[in-house]
């Protein structure tokens, strides 16, 4: 409810923006624009933007070969999504790398890990340049955290009214062209003002568990849509906030666009706007239509960072150059509700309720207490809807990769059995005679809300395609309608 409610919110501030526009278009600015500096350090100082040649040239190597060798597995998939209650297949293909057990949940489809080497866990990968493409993206994890600490602690030095150090004024006259420099704030330069916690915070807010990556061939894109607002052009990723991220969080973008491999930079006379044969990443204040937006250029192996509050205030999107590109997008996802060790202990939370007889060896609920079976009926819609459906309706996508997926998908799966048997043996109970009217009619009632919640989501996941994974819905539906009919 809060998801719909939410993009309801979304639309209506499109629709009233767009309508505040009529025929018009927002101004926007680029490097080539005199302002440009200006704009970015008044209004858009918490986008760090870093020039490839400020990254060791051994780990572009590592990183860029790991893309092409994830591309040659057929690593890359596109998504289907839901947009205001409608699916739509991403132009863009992505895979999610990260720590082993993790997710990540954008646009009702959720993301499993193809994990990352981590010591402690026995992950078998199918071919070890696989092995070693998921290495180079750990170690581009580690690189762009410690730049990401740096930046914030730089960010911190120059919003300090106390410090007067004339190195850091003039490094802050100097911030708009930050992109252009290869320094950055050390901790040295920043411990004078940095206690131990904000720096135990600012490294809580760096330290990335997951990158997804993207892939995209625009000339291979029957169509792109243009851009609405500044009149950019072609968009490969349309204007948002990234989801499901810890609060205040920084994102580390990286860069490859396989420059060479289609029309390069326009080398024909000046251009008004973008160089469209340019990859950009486009940045506006969000729902202003008083702030020029930004677009900068994104070449191979730059990259760059929103810190701190920048996803909430601002949102961004990515326009389409010529050439192929590669991104590798690195979050602090808010995995509260997104792990295995959180749904697994949700699992054991729900299976305290069944016990088996020792003799008959027979199953039986301990409490028919309407909040421990609502308790346990939305655990049961959860493992279902948000990790078993999830999984299997993306294919064998992760067997690309790795198979690790496969033994907690099946731990999982047979929890689910178990539940799928608690919920029989609800209905079982609640007919028989001995019990309380009152307290049989307080459990059916918000049994049944569970439970036609449940029917809910499986005909929308019916409709949307094919699971692969066979659940025995039917005849259970059939019998829990049979059952509520005939206590009515």
């Amino acid at each position: 409810m809060k998801r719909r409610a939410g993009e309801r919110e979304k639309e209506l501030k499109k629709k009233k923006l767009l309508e505040e526009l009529g025929e018009n278009r927002l101004p926007y600015m680029t490097p080539a624009d005199a302002d440009f500096h200006q704009l970015w350090k008044t209004k858009y100082s918490k986008l760090i933007f870093r020039k490839s040649d400020t990254i060791p040239e051994e780990l572009h190597q590592m990183v860029q070969e790991g893309f092409l060798t994830l591309r040659k597995h057929d690593c890359f998939f596109q998504d289907l999504v839901r947009i205001k209650g409608k699916d739509f297949v991403t132009p863009v293909s992505r895979i999610l790398i990260g720590n082993p057990g993790c997710t990540y949940k954008y646009l009702n489809t959720r993301l499993f890990t193809v994990p990352w080497p981590t010591e402690g866990y026995d992950i078998k990968y199918c071919s070890p340049r696989v092995h070693d493409a998921c290495k180079a993206l750990i170690r581009l994890n580690d690189y762009l955290h410690i730049e990401a600490v740096k930046a914030l602690q730089g960010q911190n030095l120059f919003e300090s009214k106390e410090i007067k150090d004339s190195t850091v004024i003039d490094r802050e006259q100097n911030f708009a062209t930050s992109f252009m420099e290869k320094g950055s704030v050390s901790k040295d330069q920043s411990s004078c003002c940095v206690s131990e916690d904000d720096y135990i915070s600012l490294k809580n807010r760096t330290s990335y568990n997951l990158t997804l990556l993207n892939y995209m061939d625009p000339l291979q894109m029957l169509y792109l849509k243009q851009e609405p607002y500044f009149g950019m052009g072609n968009m490969a990723v349309s204007w948002h906030h990234d989801e499901n991220l810890v609060e205040r969080s920084t994102v580390a973008v990286y860069s490859y666009s396989c420059e060479g491999s289609a029309v390069e930079e326009s080398n024909e006379q000046k251009l008004n706007g973008r160089d469209p044969a340019i990859w950009h990443v486009g940045l506006k204040v969000a729902w202003d239509i008083e702030t020029p937006g930004l677009a900068i250029p994104l070449h191979q192996g730059d990259f760059y960072l929103m810190l701190d509050d920048l996803n909430m205030t601002h949102q961004h999107c990515v326009l389409a150059g010529f050439s192929p590109r590669f991104s590798s997008t690195h979050r602090v996802a808010d995995c509260s509700r997104g792990t295995l060790e959180y749904i697994f202990g949700q699992c054991e939370l729900a299976l305290q309720n069944l016990q088996t007889d020792s003799e008959s060896m027979a199953l039986s609920l301990k409490s028919l207490e309407t909040a421990v079976v609502k308790q346990v009926e939305e655990i049961h819609n959860e493992v279902e809807f948000e990790w078993l459906r999830q999984f299997w309706f993306q294919g064998k996508r992760y067997l690309k990769c790795t198979d690790w997926w496969l033994k907690p998908m099946a731990k999982l799966e047979e929890f689910w059995r178990k539940m799928e048997v608690m919920t029989s043996l609800v209905l079982s109970e609640v007919g028989k005679e001995e019990q309380i009217e009152e307290q049989r009619n307080e459990t059916l009632s918000c049994f049944l809300l569970v439970l036609t919640e449940r029917q809910k989501l499986r005909k929308e996941w019916t409709a949307s395609l094919a699971t692969g994974f066979h659940f025995e819905e039917t005849v259970l539906w059939r019998q829990s309608l049979k059952s509520f009919r005939s206590l009515e």
